[in-house]
């Protein structure tokens, strides 16, 4: 079974691609524009062990917010058609992520039913030319689209470079695990996700 997906997504604001192979090895890159977003992409790729390129051109010239909401709806667009079905998948997973001094905690389900909560403090300020409040879009955004219940909450944290870099790797973990397959039906009593 193909556990794959390539979306394109193109809007008068965007014009974003992303491809997945969910059985990958941890090649990622990225490239919209914003540097800092295309770090935080490329930790999803390498610590969730998926395959995944990511290519957008946005209207930065106004700021980076459609280009970084759209990346998140693609995003969570290719996670949703790679899943298919979802037969066999782990659905649920949680992982406590150091990075120096902060600590993530994250716990998602593969639900098809999107829920976010994100209880990250990151002081608002910029990392390169990336808007720290933007994190918390793009999570909405490929939420929504990828159908989780997401649970992010920090535990300590000084530096936004670290909070948030904590919060992505503990992403990409969690989808690593919860994506695994462990067995040959669909992962809920009630027969669908």
């Amino acid at each position: 079974m193909s556990r794959q997906a390539t979306i394109e997504r193109k809007t008068k604001e965007t014009d974003v691609k992303v491809s997945l192979d969910l059985d990958g090895s941890g090649t990622s890159s990225s490239h919209t524009g914003l540097a800092f977003l295309d770090h935080m992409l490329e930790q999803i790729g390498k610590h969730g062990a998926f395959d995944f390129s990511v290519s957008c051109k946005g209207d930065l010239e106004i700021d980076g917010h459609h280009t970084v909401e759209d990346t998140g709806i693609a995003v969570g667009q290719a996670f949703a058609e790679a899943l298919g079905d979802k037969a066999g998948i782990r659905r649920f997973a949680s992982v406590a992520v150091p990075l120096d001094e902060s600590l993530v905690e994250v716990a998602l389900d593969i639900s098809g039913r999107p829920f976010l909560v994100w209880d990250v403090e990151v002081p608002a300020e910029t990392i390169g030319t990336f808007d720290t409040g933007l994190a918390e879009d793009f999570v909405q955004a490929f939420v929504q689209n990828a159908g989780l219940t997401l649970h992010v909450r920090l535990i300590s944290g000084r530096s936004p470079h670290h909070v948030l870099e904590a919060a992505f790797k503990g992403i990409a973990n969690a989808l690593r695990d919860a994506c695994r397959i462990v067995g040959g039906g669909i992962p809920s009593t009630k027969g669908t996700l």
